[in-house]
């Protein structure tokens, strides 16, 4: 007898509804940050909400709608024209991080994303 699928991190949340309203926290503080402003432009926040909540989604176990919208994520060479310092390296995760804090889930699943997001930050300094 086959074993029902192990419900991920995407289901037990709510979906991309979730990670949609995650990001989109985040980018309310975006604008005001001196170093991260001005890799975000206003006029590209709706776009960019969209990509980084759908590449969430996938990750997290959800569809691969980020795959077949944009090909394989190859997160370093995406990321590679923007100037990524320490601090701007900094003020993303502590964005992301107050945006975490403000979204209600299970302990374990908000300590596998703030993970995650702790990992991905570091590996994409470039500078």
């Amino acid at each position: 007898m086959d074993e029902a699928p192990e419900e991920t991190l995407y289901d037990r949340v709510g979906g991309l509804a979730f990670f949609v309203d995650l990001v989109s926290r985040f980018y309310e503080g975006v604008s005001d940050d001196e170093f991260l402003g001005p890799m975000y432009p206003e006029e590209d926040h709706g776009p960019a909400i969209e990509r980084l909540a759908l590449f969430l989604a996938q990750y997290w176990g959800g569809p691969p709608t980020y795959s077949e919208l944009r090909g394989h994520p190859r997160l370093r060479m995406r990321h590679d024209p923007y100037k990524i310092t320490k601090k701007a390296r900094d003020a993303w995760l502590g964005l992301m991080l107050g945006a975490v804090d403000e979204m209600e889930m299970d302990p374990a699943d908000r300590a596998d994303l703030v993970a995650y997001l702790d990992l991905a930050a570091h590996q994409l300094r470039n500078r």
